[in-house]
Parts: C-alpha cells; structure tokens; sequence
C-alpha cells in the first residue's frame, strides 16, 4: 500500500488519513449520524451515540492503549544491562584490534519543530529528543557510533515547506548539547520505509552489520521490519537489536487507568497509528 501511494505521489494524503481514520473524529461523526437519525429510527440512533460516547471514553484512557500494545501492536522488552555490557565488550574488543566496530547504533527521528521560541531556532519533536538522548546515552556506555535517520515527514513537509531536517538538527543537538558528534546523519527519509532504504546502504558501506535500533516502544515493530527490508534491498547480513524507549513501567492495573485524559487520548492515536502504518507497509 505504502508503495502505491508513493508512486501515484499521494503522501502528502497520509496526514489527512491519520486525522480521518483515528480517533477522535470517527466517534465523532458517528456520534452525529446517531442523533440525525433519532428522528427516523430512534432506537438505532441511541445505540450509535452510546457506542460512540463510549469508544470516546475508552479510545482516551491509559487502559486502551495499555491493552492494545499487549494485544494488536506487542512491543519489545527494554535493552537489558547484560546486553549493553555485551555491546561495550564487543566495541573494546574492535578496539584492541584497530578496526572499526561492526555495530552501530541507529536513532529513528520522530518529528521535528520548525521553530522553537525559546532557542531562537529549529528543534526536534519531544519524541525525537528522547530518542536521541536514549542513543547517546547507548553510545557513552558502549562506545559504538550513532547514526541518526530522519528527514522530513510528509506532515511537516506538507505543513511547513522547506525546512531542515531532522538529521541536520540532531546533528547540531548532539554536538552542542550533549558533546557527542554523530557519525552518520541520513536526512533524505520522509517516513519508516524510507529510513530502513537509506540507512542500510549508508552503514553497510562502513562495514556495519549489527544496528542497535532505537525508537519508541510502539514504533520498534514497524522499524524493524523497515530495517530488514533495507537490508533486503541492499543484499548485505544485518543484524537488528532493538533497544525501545518509552516503555510503560511494569504494574497491576489501577482506577486511573480507565478515567479518560489527553495522554490517553495520544497513546491510543500512537499505537492505532502504528497499526495502520504497519498494515499499510509504510
């Protein structure tokens, strides 16, 4: 699917499909179709605006999106000490040889901000920071150099026109604030399928065959495929090691988790995006 909307050149559609397919705006509609119907066939429009008053709760609870990463959209375990230890080993060890690590890890941008006030400049997304923060922290514990993927989105580049990328700005970020330059910056993507197509040939031409593949938790499974396909594509091994932030800290389910906020709202729309991106093939 992904493939024939970017050869009738349709992606600028895909941000009008996220606002049309995900909540809230189909409860909405149904919601309105319910109570146009009241009039003609009463007892058919109380049970449209009943079930959309209560997908409208549910799809804005903790507890939706909780039950949808564990059933439709299951997301990976956090990278565990003994691996980050094991990636440290390995990186020594490529030391005390003189040759390049054959790892690497790759940061998946998530959005960027054309302007942020306070810094006088461009910024990335919240969620392309704590992905960044998380790979640089990787890199400092392991010493394996970091890629960050990221161009700009068909979003931002329908919203916004020509603006840098988001691999420009993390390059920036990461040198100015954190002191620890990438190695490798991809800016041409514009979605996941694209990041897995360019990354790939750029660290197989650096000898990499192992990526440590950072991202939100919702978002590994759809990366992962992304990076597998670009391996595919390039004919080279590739190892992938997924290394998810965001993750929900563990624990038994609580009242709050069924009472309806903003956050729940956007972490039902994260994960039910995700679906539709992974069935879509994007």
């Amino acid at each position: 699917m992904n493939d024939l909307v970017a050869t009738l050149g349709l992606e600028a559609i895909k941000p009008l499909a996220d606002a049309l397919l995900l909540p809230p705006l189909p409860l909405v509609v149904l919601a309105i179709v319910g109570a146009w119907l009241l009039g003609r066939r009463r007892v058919l429009g109380w049970t449209l605006i009943v079930l959309a008053s209560a997908g409208l709760w549910l799809s804005a609870t903790g507890a939706a999106g909780r039950a949808l990463r564990a059933s439709v959209h299951p997301v990976p375990p956090a990278l565990a000490a003994e691996a980050v230890e094991a990636l440290a080993r390995e990186a020594a060890e490529a030391r005390r040889a003189r040759r390049a690590p054959a790892a690497a890890i790759v940061v998946v941008g998530g959005g960027l901000r054309e302007l942020a006030p306070e810094y006088g400049m461009s910024s990335l997304s919240s969620t392309s920071i704590e992905r960044l923060r998380y790979g640089l922290w990787l890199a400092r514990e392991t010493g394996l150099p970091v890629v960050y993927t990221g161009g700009v989105g068909h979003a931002d580049r329908a919203l916004l026109g020509p603006v840098a990328s988001e691999a420009e700005i993390a390059t920036r970020i990461a040198e100015r604030e954190f002191r620890l330059p990438l190695r490798w910056a991809e800016g041409r993507s514009r979605d996941t399928a694209e990041n897995g197509l360019l990354t790939v040939p750029l660290l197989a031409a650096d000898g990499i065959r192992k990526v440590i593949l950072v991202t939100h938790d919702y978002h590994q499974r759809r990366a992962m495929r992304a990076f597998e396909r670009g391996a595919l594509h390039a004919g080279v091994p590739l190892e992938i090691v997924p290394a998810p932030v965001g993750l929900a800290p563990p624990g038994p389910w609580q009242a709050v988790d069924f009472l309806p906020s903003a956050s729940g709202l956007f972490d039902t729309r994260r994960v039910l995006h995700e679906f539709v991106g992974w069935w879509a093939g994007a």
